[in-house]
């Protein structure tokens, strides 16, 4: 498999094995988003899933997570930010 030109981090790297999703944001990813890249969108996801404690079963949620992919590889829209002040302070 050739090396991809990655639109977010401008360099020639691997890209991800196939299309993430069934469409045509699906393949812009595979065709213009390196592993490397992808892996940390995989990442942030959990990140923002824990976060919000989002059922990703539902279609708002799939919506939230499609909203921020796109911001987060092609800098498209606006992504949701993480509150890490609280980050360390929840005692049970």
């Amino acid at each position: 498999m050739t090396d991809v030109r990655c639109t977010r981090c401008g360099e020639q790297r691997a890209p991800i094995d196939s299309p993430p999703f069934r469409d045509e944001l699906g393949e812009r990813i595979h065709q213009g988003i390196c592993q490397v890249c992808w892996d940390e969108w995989l990442q942030r996801q959990m990140q923002l899933i824990n976060h919000y404690a989002l059922d990703v079963r539902t279609p708002e949620a799939r919506d939230f997570l499609r909203r921020n992919v796109e911001a987060f590889l092609f800098g498209t829209g606006g992504g949701d930010e993480i509150d890490t002040s609280q980050e360390g302070k929840i005692s049970r």
